[in-house]
């Protein structure tokens, strides 16, 4: 109240932070001699947000963070991924992720189910020289790979003929292997009226060529 309410006459009484539980009348009652004023006052509070809503908000925030994290981290847990693209797209990317890296100097290897490399990573740098021709100058993967824990591949112009089971390999520096997944991949092509793809390899270029006949 007005320290000073004496000389004022101002009575009026202060409430700190208000809450819903305050809303009711309330009287202000002076005394004087056998004089007696009385005075009511209605108080309402009224919340800005209901509290209803915001703990729905908030469910429906953790909801969408979770769903979101658990999509990031879904592939980190997968052993076997399935790929699927249509025949003519320039590249597809088949993951191989990890939740944490803890590796290093790691070698990741990538086979077909015919055991042919189909791309080597190992000192920092990829080894195009030990992976098979029908892959040679297709594939690619991240540079700074090491940090997200990351060795997904990325296969360039991939045509029907790469439809095909993926394995990725991650060796430790001492040889042992640490990580394996699979990734079966497949490449939507025409019908068996339509064009067929074939590809030739000719130094470091890969040819396409599209051979049609009919039924």
């Amino acid at each position: 109240m007005n320290k000073d309410l004496l000389r004022t006459g101002d009575l009026s009484l202060t409430l700190k932070y208000p809450t819903e539980r305050d809303t009711g009348g309330y009287i202000c009652t002076i005394y004087r001699d056998k004089d007696i004023l009385r005075q009511k006052v209605a108080l309402q509070v009224k919340e800005p947000f209901p509290s209803w809503a915001k703990t729905l908000l908030i469910l429906m925030i953790l909801l969408v963070v979770s769903g979101g994290l658990l999509c990031h981290f879904w592939h980190c847990f997968m052993s076997v991924y399935k790929v699927e693209v249509d025949l003519g797209v320039e590249s597809v990317q088949m993951p191989c992720k990890t939740l944490v890296n803890f590796l290093k100097d790691p070698k990741v290897e990538w086979k077909d189910r015919m055991n042919r490399k189909v791309h080597v990573y190992q000192n920092d740098s990829e080894h195009h020289d030990e992976q098979d021709q029908i892959y040679n100058n297709r594939t690619k993967m991240k540079r700074n790979l090491l940090k997200p824990g990351d060795f997904s591949l990325t296969l360039k112009y991939p045509t029907d003929g790469d439809t095909n089971t993926y394995t990725c390999s991650v060796y430790s520096k001492k040889g042992k292997e640490s990580i394996k997944k699979e990734v079966e991949l497949r490449v939507r092509g025409f019908n068996s009226l339509g064009p067929k793809s074939l590809y030739w390899i000719t130094g470091d270029q890969t040819t396409f060529f599209y051979l049609c006949w009919a039924g």
